[in-house]
């Protein structure tokens, strides 16, 4: 049994708004993405790091990434959407991953996953019989917002929070069931523990907590960088 991380990285980030690509936007003189390879290809018990890319990426060879050499494989096979391009690169890995090994997709716009999370996830996961994800416990009020917004966002309802965790990643399962998967639940699925759901089987939740942010606006660009040199003193 090995274990393999995938990090889908073809998107744009539009809503981010720049002109470059979320991966490659600079997060404390580095690209995110580094941020998120780094971390992975520090854990030993990680055998390789499969980055999928757009077939027409161009900024992935202006960078220096020499001493990743033994650590990452390139897979220029990226999707439409996110799950296309894990399914695309799965499927690219079936070369070398066996149906029962381990595959930890993580997320490109999470550069603040701390080591011991990571531990934590494989630590708890590794024996379990479908396999889960870094979560966190849902903490503030939820509210659902009434179909007509004609006036703009109203409150319809409270949304009780007993019960809901706000999924992270890396998300862990079997290379081969989660190829069953996403082949089953088409390419609307936006993580892969929600594809397994589908298959009638309960990821395991691993608690998480709110480091492990997702940069998905540029007000989180800060806040991410503040997390991200606290982790590396």
């Amino acid at each position: 049994m090995n274990f393999y991380a995938l990090i889908p990285a073809a998107g744009s980030g539009s809503r981010m708004g720049g002109s470059v690509e979320k991966q490659y936007m600079l997060l404390n003189s580095v690209p995110m993405i580094a941020h998120a390879m780094m971390v992975l290809a520090r854990e030993p018990r990680i055998t390789k790091l499969f980055i999928v890319l757009s077939p027409t990426d161009k900024r992935w060879n202006n960078y220096e990434w020499q001493g990743w050499e033994e650590r990452i494989e390139i897979l220029r096979c990226g999707g439409k959407t996110r799950a296309e391009t894990v399914l695309n690169g799965l499927e690219a890995m079936s070369t070398v991953c066996a149906a029962d090994d381990w595959v930890l997709v993580h997320d490109a716009a999470r550069p603040c996953l701390p080591d011991e999370m990571l531990d934590k996830l494989l630590t708890e996961v590794a024996d379990d019989p479908v396999g889960g994800l870094l979560a966190v416990p849902v903490a503030d009020t939820l509210k659902r917002a009434a179909a007509d917004a004609s006036s703009g966002a109203r409150a319809e309802a409270t949304v009780p929070r007993a019960g809901l965790w706000q999924a992270q990643t890396p998300q862990m399962f079997r290379h081969g069931k989660l190829v069953e998967a996403l082949r089953a639940a088409g390419s609307d699925m936006t993580d892969e523990a929600s594809a397994i759901e589908q298959l009638g089987l309960q990821p395991r939740l691993v608690e998480s907590d709110s480091r492990n942010l997702k940069v998905t606006y540029p007000q989180d660009m800060e806040l991410a960088s503040l997390i991200q040199g606290k982790l590396n003193e």
